[in-house]
């Protein structure tokens, strides 16, 4: 009978530390502190970053406005309810836009939250809707366009930037939420 001469007995730690030598991390921690946040192992390309989050923050902004719009002139028999779903989506687009804000700050970047060219930097159009339906319609065109601009900045950030990529996909499952209501909704008047 052949005998397995495996061990049982558990691999040795490594003799490399886990995290970088100290005095060797305080002395990168002192480097380059006007880039606040972005240290040298950031993984990712801060410009690209700062632009594509200023791209983001500027579809947020033209959705809080829209929802803002239909939030006002949404009218008839059952608008009320649906008013209502456009106030507080209204309020998570802020939500989203202060924080991607906040993000390109911590990253080093200038917040675009200048009105001027706007809808060009922006993935969703404004597109105000002249019936109750046609407002719903435009607004989860609009959610689908995030969801699809989130995912593929989520795949872009990946493991290079962790902290973008988590606050992205915070939106995203927002974002997701806010068109099923509008698919929801939809579904009802028709």
């Amino acid at each position: 009978m052949a005998h397995n001469s495996h061990s049982c007995t558990p691999a040795m730690p490594s003799k490399q530390p886990f995290l970088t030598d100290v005095t060797e991390l305080r002395k990168r921690a002192r480097k380059h502190m006007e880039r606040g946040a972005v240290t040298e192992d950031y993984g990712g390309d801060v410009e690209v970053a700062v632009a594509l989050l200023n791209t983001a923050l500027a579809t947020e902004i033209v959705c809080v406005l829209r929802y803002q719009y239909h939030a006002v002139m949404a009218s008839g028999i059952h608008s009320e309810s649906v008013k209502s779903e456009f106030q507080q989506h209204a309020a998570d687009e802020q939500e989203h836009a202060t924080w991607l804000a906040e993000r390109i700050n911590q990253l080093g970047g200038k917040p675009n939250m200048n009105p001027e060219g706007l809808l060009s930097r922006s993935h969703a159009e404004y597109v105000e809707g002249d019936t109750l339906p046609d407002m719903i319609r435009e607004n989860l065109v609009a959610e689908r366009i995030a969801i699809e601009s989130y995912r593929e900045m989520i795949r872009y950030f990946a493991d290079h930037d962790p902290t973008t990529r988590r606050l992205l996909e915070e939106i995203l499952e927002k974002e997701e939420e806010h068109a099923n209501d509008m698919h929801d909704l939809l579904e009802a008047r028709t």
